[in-house]
């Protein structure tokens, strides 16, 4: 393979001017420079490196690429990185650790609620909104597939994640 100058999302064009935002990821602040056409995604993978933000779609569709912007779920494929400008980001790094999992992931873990796993960040993200943010969630089938309506899965029947749903609201409540 010959060697080529990096030419990633976050890179400028040489033509083009940057626009500097300051943003706050998991309780990280970070400012850079960025392209005013760069994603949110692609600032949180490339120039951020937090991996866990998935692409699939890039149409906002399927859910994958789901954070919390401002405490409410955005679809990072959809966002421009210089529209959140002094916003407060949280992906699914910053649900728990590799040795002390978050509830929502314990639960997923725990019910086998993901195969692939390539939509789980995006589902791990919707999860965790809809327990914090219902104190009486429905936990009903329906009720649970309405609050994910809006995430695609292609590997499972969904069985396994409505279960974890539920799961996860208990561990949240357990005490």
């Amino acid at each position: 393979m010959l060697n080529q100058p990096d030419r990633s999302v976050a890179t400028l064009a040489e033509d083009e001017d940057g626009v500097a935002i300051r943003v706050t990821v998991n309780g990280v602040d970070h400012e850079r420079t960025v392209s005013p056409r760069l994603l949110l995604s692609d600032f949180l993978r490339h120039e951020l490196r937090l991996t866990g933000t998935h692409v699939g779609c890039e149409h906002g569709v399927c859910g994958c690429c789901t954070i919390r912007l401002d405490g409410e779920t955005a679809r990072s494929c959809l966002t421009l990185a210089v529209q959140a400008d002094g916003a407060e980001i949280h992906t699914v790094e910053s649900l728990g650790k590799e040795d002390a999992l978050g509830p929502v992931q314990q639960a997923f873990k725990e019910c086998h609620g993901l195969q692939c796993g390539y939509c789980t960040p995006g589902f791990l993200m919707v999860v965790t909104d809809y327990l914090e943010k219902n104190p009486e969630p429905d936990l009903s089938e329906d009720g649970i597939r309405l609050a994910l309506s809006g995430n695609l899965c292609r590997c499972t029947g969904y069985q396994n994640i409505v279960a974890a749903v539920r799961r996860a609201h208990e561990l949240m409540h357990a005490g």
